[in-house]
């Protein structure tokens, strides 16, 4: 049986975008994963990355061309449309294609999805043992449920994520990069790749619960150290990567599995450089964990650090303090870790005080890296009824779930405000922005060898 999956991920930057960065440069690890459990079964699969086409008519030529039997598309929401087109193209080319849907999306908002007559079958959170048993059942004509409930995979039997099933798209459209994946920061080199270790998250913040444990279920699950270690063992042989970023929604929440890692890590040989995301009161509890890490080869966290309100801190359930985030940060720079520092504006209730203070403690933490965003409601979660049931939301169209700080989101802002908050978050202080101009001339022009080198040739005129 012939199985095309499909990423619509064209949200961002379009088609004909591969290789621009984190949204146009990554794999997707759902898809990577269950195209190879699909292959663990002896199915003939390929997959159709939309970022790697011309437009929708190229789309359509690609789905005459390969004749699936059977289509797996992936969705979240703000890719909603792209997913749906896709849906539609493919029964235009052939009606008998049988259609499947899975993701983010469908679970959390099955009605939008579940009455659609372009979706034969939808597949409720993870799918790494329903779709292949989905297929198998095909295959002998016998009846698929519409909607296929979840059934939770052992994440060290899994395959691991078939990342030639994207790679092999993009080469055909000309990227050329050694890199399998984007490297997202300057001081990370490529070849570069993303790693999963586990699935869900232990917190309670209201903008992303409950939509996470309705996919995931109530705990984290995590794969075996000696599991992780033995991916990245063939990511080197195959890929000979040079650094890596876990992916996981935060993955020093098990201080445990963190060390186990981390010494395995050294153990083995590996000297490559990471990032991970983390939290700041993770961060402030665990300076021996941190320390350990970066010994390791951590070279930078991703915190989200949300806001500088203590007020607004507990309303969206973060969990954590102004003060909490402004130690982690300082905690970073004693480590010399680099800063990715994930925050929002214009979150409901919010008022311009607590934006300013926001814009104080971002001056005082000095990230790195500003990965700013307006406050977006997302279905699924607790914030988002909050919206809902306050007739707060300004969302009209899929599109607009998309994070980034560009359009009105809710009500009651003022969004010209905030336009002025989002430049002025990102404006360092003085005595921060002299000091990084010290330690970047410092590092490009005070090196050991570079300094050697330069005695040598007044030395002897070479």
């Amino acid at each position: 049986m012939k199985v095309t999956l499909i990423f619509p991920g064209i949200g961002g930057k379009g088609f004909d975008s591969i290789g621009q960065g984190m949204d146009s440069g990554w794999i997707s690890h759902g898809l990577a994963v269950l195209g190879a459990c699909a292959r663990q079964r002896g199915y003939d699969v390929d997959l159709i990355d939309l970022r790697a086409l011309k437009g929708w008519e190229h789309f359509r030529q690609e789905v005459a061309r390969r004749k699936p039997q059977v289509v797996g598309v992936t969705m979240v929401s703000a890719d909603y449309n792209q997913a749906m087109r896709s849906l539609e193209i493919v029964k235009a080319v052939d009606p008998r294609i049988i259609t499947c849907v899975g993701g983010p999306h469908p679970t959390v908002v099955l009605s939008e999805v579940e009455g659609d007559p372009c979706i034969d079958h939808v597949f409720l959170g993870e799918g790494e043992v329903s779709f292949p048993d989905a297929l198998e059942r095909m295959e002998r004509s016998d009846s698929v449920a519409h909607i296929v409930p979840a059934v939770m995979p052992d994440l060290d039997e899994i395959p691991f994520a078939d990342r030639d099933l994207f790679l092999n798209e993009w080469r055909k459209a000309g990227y050329d990069k050694e890199s399998p994946e984007a490297p997202f920061v300057g001081e990370i080199p490529s070849p570069f790749v993303t790693v999963i270790a586990s699935r869900g998250c232990m917190y309670n913040c209201s903008y992303c619960q409950p939509a996470e444990r309705m996919i995931f279920g109530r705990n984290v699950r995590s794969r075996g150290v000696e599991n992780v270690m033995r991916e990245l063992r063939e990511l080197r042989d195959k890929y000979h990567f040079a650094s890596f970023m876990f992916h996981d929604d935060c993955l020093t929440e098990d201080r445990d599995w963190v060390m186990e890692f981390c010494h395995a890590y050294m153990e083995a040989g590996f000297t490559q450089p990471f990032y991970c995301q983390s939290r700041a009161d993770i961060i402030v509890k665990n300076e021996d964990m941190v320390a350990l890490m970066t010994k390791a080869g951590l070279r930078g966290y991703l915190i989200g650090f949300e806001s500088g309100s203590d007020r607004v801190l507990r309303f969206i359930r973060k969990g954590t303090k102004r003060s909490t985030n402004i130690e982690a940060a300082r905690i970073c720079r004693k480590y010399g870790i680099f800063i990715w520092a994930n925050y929002m504006l214009g979150l409901p209730t919010e008022t311009d005080e607590e934006v300013l203070e926001t814009i104080s403690m971002l001056k005082e933490i000095d990230p790195d890296y500003y990965s700013p965003a307006f406050y977006t409601p997302h279905p699924g979660s607790d914030l988002y009824q909050y919206c809902i049931e306050n007739d707060l939301s300004l969302i009209t169209n899929h599109d607009d779930y998309r994070r980034n700080p560009t359009g009105a989101k809710i009500r009651g802002k003022d969004y010209e405000f905030l336009d002025w908050a989002l430049v002025e978050s990102q404006k360092r202080l003085w005595y921060n922005s002299l000091r990084r101009r010290v330690k970047y001339l410092w590092r490009r022009y005070a090196r050991p060898k570079k300094i050697v080198r330069k005695l040598w040739r007044l030395v002897t005129g070479k």
